[in-house]
């Protein structure tokens, strides 16, 4: 599957004491991790998970659109 690039944050979260990880522009698509590591392979498996269920509904993949502001 080719799978776009898409942007990643990740953050400390304050509020779940844990490290975040998300896709802006997958809506809802999250990870979460005791490190930056963790949080970053919890949010790839979320996102092809998230992907393979867009293309079962016959959904597009969004594509990249989000970008950091500089």
């Amino acid at each position: 599957m080719n799978i776009p690039h898409h942007h990643i944050n990740i953050f400390w979260s304050e509020e779940d004491s844990c490290f975040v990880a998300d896709i802006p522009d997958l809506k809802h698509c999250t990870g979460q991790g005791d490190s930056p590591q963790e949080a970053l392979e919890d949010v790839l498996e979320t996102r092809d998970a998230w992907i393979e269920a867009c293309l079962s509904a016959g959904e597009q993949i969004p594509q990249p659109a989000y970008q950091v502001n500089q």
